[in-house]
């Protein structure tokens, strides 16, 4: 393997019931959310031919589970150093369980934290935790942006994610299918509010404004099983982006997401 391989990146699993995503640049190799099972993450790792006990690092984004189910595990088993605001830690202290205390990391919101040939910035997001926050990762001038649960995309946000190489975004939800399906209203609410999550077309709009000439790759993350399709998502966002004049498939691609099925590995 060639020592200047640049950064590379898969998407292991993202939707409403798990996520987690693997980086690794020649120095580090490092999760961001540990949403599904140890286990779970573990075969995803395998079947991008990676092993997780070769990752050094995992970046919580905040505590929901979807986000953080595997994080105690991860850390005791495999010696992870995890990264979190203190207000996530607190909020997930009874869920993750006891981690060594040497292997936990405070990471404020809207700081960058230097690893080497990694750095790290976190950014503030509109969401019901605690305080959520997301991550853009920078490697010899490239950088990816995951952001996967927010209301809404302010200016603030989207100046500090703009014209990234590549992105994993946030589609959760096709509007009519959320309004006519089976959740109770308080439920639909809070996804719609400010506080929630970003539909195909929000996703779509929030897109066009941060995305520049630098960007290759957009994934489509975050999909709602029960309210979204991924065929829907990525039509949505693709013709959305094409009455714009956006070169879709030529200048760059939008890509789909799993729940259960890592993305390959692509370098950004």
């Amino acid at each position: 393997m060639s020592d200047d391989f640049g950064m590379r990146v898969s998407v292991l699993a993202s939707s409403s019931s798990g996520n987690s995503t693997y980086i690794e640049t020649p120095e580090h190799k490092v999760l961001v959310d540990a949403g599904l099972s140890g286990k779970k993450i573990k075969e995803a790792m395998a079947s991008i031919g990676r092993d997780i006990k070769d990752v050094d690092s995992l970046f919580v984004t905040h505590e929901h589970t979807d986000h953080s189910h595997g994080v105690g595990v991860l850390a005791r088993r495999y010696g992870l150093q995890v990264y979190a605001n203190k207000k996530t830690w607190q909020a997930m202290a009874h869920t993750v369980g006891k981690i060594p205390d040497d292997q936990i990391h405070f990471f404020e919101a809207n700081k960058t934290k230097s690893f080497g040939d990694l750095d790290v910035e976190s950014f503030s997001v509109s969401h019901d935790a605690a305080d959520p926050q997301f991550y853009e990762f920078h490697h010899d001038d490239k950088a990816f942006v995951v952001l996967t649960d927010t209301g809404y995309v302010s200016d603030r946000m989207a100046g500090q994610i703009r014209d990234a190489e590549a992105y994993l975004f946030e589609c959760n939800h096709d509007t009519e299918m959320l309004r006519m399906g089976e959740y109770p209203w308080p439920l639909k609410q809070r996804i719609l509010s400010d506080q929630g999550h970003l539909s195909n077309e929000e996703g779509a709009n929030a897109l066009m404004d941060v995305m520049g000439l630098r960007t290759k790759k957009i994934y489509l993350g975050h999909l709602s099983q029960h309210n979204n399709m991924k065929e829907l998502a990525h039509l949505t966002v693709a013709s959305m982006m094409k009455e714009q004049g956006l070169g879709v498939d030529h200048d760059f691609k939008i890509l789909d997401t799993d729940p259960a099925v890592a993305d390959p590995l692509f370098t950004v």
